[in-house]
């Protein structure tokens, strides 16, 4: 769908410099998407692995977001291969429906009720991001807080449009459950891509 150099906006490696992948086709369908345009994978332009590390390698960061959309839809092997030898890291946004493939550095898990992870890709996030749009999503997110390995960093972020009402939740749920953090959407607040 698109590429573009920016700053990571959220977990883990907010604020470091990243080249963003975002790859169109989601059947996924979360209602409150800020990216719904990606959702028609047929919408966007076919490009070649070649074209896309290129692209990234003109610039100086060395981390690769692979995004969408729902990024593990597609085979991510040969775009992870090309960025690797480019010396790229390959981070992924995904929500865990579908089976990862690529060697990825680092898994960004971020489940969602409309279509819930796969069970096996569970144990493989480096973190769990947990986007919260309800009160009831907390419970939603302790569940696979319970299931993910030992290590796995646990965020929970603020459904952007609810942020004013949903914020001072997660504050709140954090102070008292502090295995977890923060994570917002800097980029948005900064107003970068």
């Amino acid at each position: 769908m698109e590429h573009f150099y920016t700053l990571q906006g959220e977990g883990f490696h907010s604020g470091k410099a990243a080249y963003f992948i975002r790859l169109g086709g989601c059947d996924v369908g979360c209602v409150w998407c800020d990216v719904k345009e990606s959702w028609d994978a047929n919408a966007h332009p076919i490009l070649s692995v070649s074209h896309l590390v290129d692209a990234a390698s003109r610039l100086p960061g060395r981390i690769a977001v692979i995004t969408g959309g729902e990024p593990a839809m597609h085979d991510l092997t040969a775009l992870c291969e090309g960025l690797h030898l480019a010396g790229f890291a390959t981070h992924i946004e995904t929500s865990g429906a579908h089976p990862l493939s690529g060697q990825l550095d680092w898994v960004t898990l971020s489940p969602k009720k409309f279509k819930q992870p796969l069970t096996q890709f569970i144990d493989q996030a480096d973190e769990l991001k947990m986007v919260i749009y309800h009160s009831s999503d907390f419970e939603w997110a302790e569940k696979f807080a319970a299931q993910v390995a030992p290590g796995c960093k646990l965020y929970l972020q603020p459904e952007w449009s609810r942020r004013e009402i949903i914020t001072p939740l997660i504050i709140e749920y954090i102070k008292l459950h502090p295995q977890w953090q923060l994570s917002l959407q800097t980029h948005k607040y900064i107003n970068i891509p």
